[in-house]
Order: C-alpha cells, then structure tokens, then sequence
C-alpha cells in the first residue's frame, strides 16, 4: 500500500500517493481530481501522471475522498469496495426530484404528529441488508449515459434497485424538521436515496439536507487536508 501523502516528507507522485482530501461543498469529484493534476503539472512538469479517485462524493457533499496518483491508482478498485461512514442531515416535510438541494423542493408535507419514537422505529427498518434506487441525479450509467443527463433533460427512466448494507444507523439530533444520521454502510448506499426512503417510511416526505464522509475505510477526517493546503503544501516544495 502506498503512503498517505503529508507535509512530512517528500512524495513521490508517479510511483504512488494516497492523497486524503477533505473535500469542500461546491466542488464534484471530476474537478478535485482535475485541480490536483493541475497542481501537479504546473510544480513538478507532470503532464501524462495517472490520477484517480476512490468513490465519487456529490458536490454539496463534504469531507473524505481519496486520491490516487501514479501506481497507487492499481490500489482504487479495492479502496471503492471499503466501508463508509457519513454523517447526514436529511429533512423531515419535503421532497426534492434529486433527493437533495440540487433541485428545488415540490412537495411539502405536514410534520406536527411526527416524533422522535418514529424516527427510531423507522430507522432499524433500515438497517442490515437493503434494497435502494438510486437517485436519477446521480452518475450511475443507464443505456450508456450518466443518469443526471436524463434527468435535466426533463426523461424519466427506471434505475434498478441495488443491495446495500448498512451497517449501522443512529439518530445523533432530532430538532423538526431536522434529524442528523449517523450512517455506516457498504459501497454503493446513496445516503440521497436512503433519505428519500426515511421519508416515505415516515409515510411523509424527506431529503438529504447536508452530507459529510468522515471516513472512508481506514481514512478518516483526521488524515485529511482541503485542496488549498494540498496546494501550499506542493508550492512550498
């Protein structure tokens, strides 16, 4: 396994580095991945350097996303397969067509009668195996094209469900219409997804309202840095 880069020490990009990035709100996967490359090209001449990531993290999503570089990226396919942990605010009276605050909210439901008993009834329905649909904003392939490209083309289409496995789910708050989700689970589990299906459980509404990976395998936060330190780190080199 390649080392896990830091200021410590001097890295070697194309035999391999396992940047931890603690990803901000605002940037998707594809443009972390591009600034790094950039970085890299700009301070070491590394035009034709391999670069991927290790499981996507929308863009209003926060926190872990691991990036490989040079041989490292042979290490990607069994980093994705690794355990998630999240922490989730998903809102209670609502939905949204991506599941989330990309799109507006078109529905809204009346949230008086519920109470924190629900929410932890409803939550071990969710725990263990499961079957999911994933979101239609989302970049999973479907007749060869990313699914959110159908969806802002106005097309409906049916995405399959997926076995998922959450391995553990606990209401960390609970102020309405907010509930705050602490979530373990396997690779794959669309926490936008599970929110929507929360809501229905509820026999109500529900969307993701904020989203942070805290880990992901044995990378947590505390192995993170954000792209600018990442970048004055580099410069400083």
């Amino acid at each position: 396994m390649s080392e896990i880069f830091n200021a410590n020490r001097t890295p070697d990009f194309n035999s391999g580095e396992i940047i931890v990035i603690d990803k901000e709100k605002g940037w998707s996967s594809f443009d972390i991945v591009n600034k790094i490359k950039f970085i890299l090209k700009h301070k070491f001449g590394l035009n034709k350097i391999k670069i991927g990531h290790a499981g996507t993290l929308d863009p209003l999503a926060t926190g872990v996303m691991i990036i490989c570089t040079g041989k490292a990226t042979k290490t990607i396919s069994e980093l994705q397969i690794t355990e998630k942990e999240y922490l989730a605010t998903i809102q209670i009276g609502a939905t949204t067509p991506s599941y989330d605050l990309e799109t507006e909210i078109t529905q809204t439901f009346p949230t008086d009668s519920i109470t924190e008993k629900q929410i932890l009834q409803v939550l071990k329905c969710f725990e263990g195996e499961i079957y999911q649909t994933p979101p239609i904003f989302s970049a999973i392939w479907h007749k060869g094209k990313r699914a959110y490209k159908f969806a802002r083309e106005g097309q409906e289409i049916n995405l399959k469900k997926r076995k998922v496995f959450i391995n553990n789910i606990k209401l960390e708050e609970f102020i309405l219409p907010y509930a705050t989700l602490s979530v373990t689970c396997s690779t794959g589990t669309y926490i936008r997804s599970l929110a929507n299906d929360i809501g229905k459980k509820l026999d109500n509404g529900a969307f993701l309202y904020y989203l942070r990976r805290i880990r992901c395998g044995n990378f947590t936060l505390n192995d993170a840095i954000n792209i600018e330190e990442f970048e004055k780190i580099i410069n400083k080199m």
